[in-house]
């Protein structure tokens, strides 16, 4: 492995980690949130659901500016607002405050969620990029992992607020990482980009949404990231109040699971490079949506065991650890000369999706496995049939074998 390639990966990894370690962090604390400041379930899940909006709404405003400023300053000015962000949500006296400074906070992890996959497309193209994709996502798995973990534990020493705490840490440690990241957009470029200006930008963002192939890629991983979206708003409630399981132990089946979706994505170079990035993609993707089916048969029937729901929701997020790295690979592929661009509206579409996904499995909710599972199981399905019908594009599979 070459220690370039290795040294962008854990930089990368790590950047775009800090973003998601707001979230996986304060998990297990929802529903202590929720008895500390006097909210119902609804109301502590809507601070989730306004980070994610806040990244749908911050993106597009980001990756034009990365691609116009560099990738560095954007990303300098992003860990400063969440920075500041953090501090609020650490002393918020009620939820309204505390959704607000969410909000903000979502604003300030734009920048880490979109410039690291268009740094990974400044680099590299076809497998080589999937191959840092890949090793981008194992280092940023140390967010699910560990996080839930590293928060139930901070839970239990100084209460829900330290987390927020310890998050403020992450965000000047992200500073500090930063320092050692080259910048990948040239000056030349910058100023020859097609969305130098505000109607570039636009024409940009036109472009893209009439790249059929873009936004299938686009709305498949978006709908196999809701599948985790729904997963990580609802488990609390249901592995913490329906299973009875401590918020350690809820936070090590967290991390179990995140680690099948980051540990089955170091496959995904050396299985392209034998099937090719779209048959992946495909295969990987059926895979994923058939399990969750079986998952959703055997509730629906009247099965309500621990070990069902962990086994199997074990062995889908394995299969979308394959689909998600790929699918950004793809669709970014034909997009280098607006990658930040490209990225921010892949970024912002998924969030979105995301919010949304989130705010109906939110409304049927009843704290019981059923309806949980049968929102992953709806994005699995949504996922699978637009990634066959996407990929179905001879166009594709000649820019995929001239890529590779």
């Amino acid at each position: 492995m070459r220690t370039g390639f290795l040294r962008d990966a854990i930089t990368l990894g790590l950047l775009a980690a800090i973003g998601p370690f707001a979230i996986d962090m304060y998990l297990p604390s929802l529903p202590s949130i929720g008895a500390s400041l006097h909210a119902a379930p609804g109301e502590v899940q809507l601070t989730l659901i306004a980070f994610f909006v806040a990244v749908s709404i911050g993106q597009p405003v980001c990756g034009p500016l990365s691609d116009r400023l560099g990738r560095k300053t954007p990303l300098f000015l992003g860990l400063a607002l969440f920075a500041a962000a953090s501090v609020g949500c650490a002393l918020a006296p009620n939820v309204a405050t505390l959704t607000a400074f969410r909000f903000v906070q979502g604003l300030g992890a734009c920048a880490g969620m979109v410039i690291p996959r268009a740094v990974v497309r400044d680099l590299h193209t076809g497998v080589e990029a999937t191959r840092l994709m890949s090793m981008l996502m194992l280092v940023f798995s140390i967010s699910p992992i560990l996080a839930p973990l590293t928060g139930s534990l901070v839970i239990q020493a100084v209460g829900w607020r330290g987390v927020f705490w310890a998050v403020l840490a992450a965000a000047l440690a992200g500073m500090l990482i930063l320092t050692t990241l080259r910048e990948t957009r040239p000056a030349p470029l910058r100023a020859h980009a097609p969305q130098t200006s505000f109607a570039g930008s636009l024409a940009a963002y036109g472009g893209l949404l009439r790249d059929r192939t873009f936004l299938g890629l686009t709305f498949t991983g978006a709908f196999g990231i809701s599948s985790f979206f729904v997963y990580l708003s609802s488990s609390p409630f249901v592995l913490i109040d329906h299973y009875h399981l401590s918020p350690r132990l809820f936070s090590v089946l967290f991390a179990v699971n995140a680690a099948s979706f980051f540990a089955t994505a170091q496959a995904n170079a050396w299985l392209a490079e034998r099937i090719g990035l779209r048959e992946l993609v495909r295969r990987a993707v059926a895979g994923f949506a058939l399990v969750l089916l079986v998952l959703l048969a055997l509730y629906a029937s009247g099965v309500d065991r621990l070990e069902a729901l962990a086994v199997l929701l074990f062995v889908s997020f394995g299969f979308l650890g394959m689909v998600l790295p790929t699918t950004t690979v793809l669709a970014l592929e034909d997009h280098g000369a607006i990658a930040g661009t490209a990225s921010a509206l892949m970024g912002t579409l998924q969030f979105a999706t995301g919010a949304v996904v989130m705010g109906l499995a939110g409304a049927f909710a009843n704290g019981a496995p059923l309806p949980m599972i049968a929102g992953i199981a709806a994005c699995g399905v949504l996922a699978c049939t637009l990634a066959q019908v996407t990929l179905r594009s001879p166009r594709r599979a000649r820019i995929e074998t001239a890529a590779e």
